[in-house]
């Protein structure tokens, strides 16, 4: 028996239950009516995180933030991979309480096979234009053993303001590595972390 079914005896059962339903459904329809209602905060807070593996014939080059990256292992990913933009699309679309970037670009959607994920981002920024809502500051942190980037984040950061339309002065970007430990350490893998801030346009 399908588990919907089974919840539908337990509560038609039940008188009791059967008004708290009830009751549920009509609280449940107030906080919507009320949430519509009630003005858009002036700032608002999304993070946002990605890892994907690193192996020596993956058939994809290592991409992040952007700028394609020399090295003896590529990225794994049905997209390019790239972790800086979807650990920071991921966080606008949080920030803005959208379904999180697997849901928006699923990887059993042919279209996003190899797709660059400059387009992730340019559409999580389009959706926060829409809500009102422009930068008000990233920082992102990279983790990964291998390669070094600190020659290239200047790089990644210029690209980020472009796509976002905002200040070099609102984008920052860190990197660690992982002290040799688990998969990141051991240079089988990668990671990002990104927090935002988005302020009322």
């Amino acid at each position: 028996m399908r588990y919907d079914s089974v919840a539908h005896e337990v509560v038609s059962s039940r008188p009791a239950m059967r008004g708290h339903s009830r009751w549920l459904a009509r609280a449940t329809t107030s906080v919507d009516e009320n949430t519509a209602a009630v003005q858009e905060p002036p700032l608002r807070i999304g993070h946002g995180w990605d890892i994907h593996r690193l192996e020596e014939d993956s058939g994809a080059p290592l991409t992040i933030g952007g700028v394609v990256i020399p090295f003896e292992k590529g990225i794994v990913a049905h997209s390019d991979g790239d972790v800086l933009y979807h650990s920071l699309t991921d966080a606008i679309l949080g920030a803005i309480g959208m379904p999180d970037i697997g849901q928006l670009f699923p990887d059993t959607d042919p279209r996003w096979k190899g797709a660059a994920s400059h387009v992730f981002l340019t559409e999580s920024h389009r959706l926060m234009t829409e809500r009102g809502y422009r930068i008000g500051n990233v920082d992102i942190t990279l983790i990964l053993q291998k390669p070094k980037v600190k020659d290239i984040k200047p790089e990644m950061a210029e690209n980020i303001v472009k796509l976002l339309h905002t200040h070099p002065s609102r984008v920052n970007i860190k990197a660690r590595t992982h002290e040799k430990v688990d998969s990141v350490g051991e240079v089988r893998a990668l990671a990002c972390h990104a927090v935002v801030l988005l302020e009322r346009a």
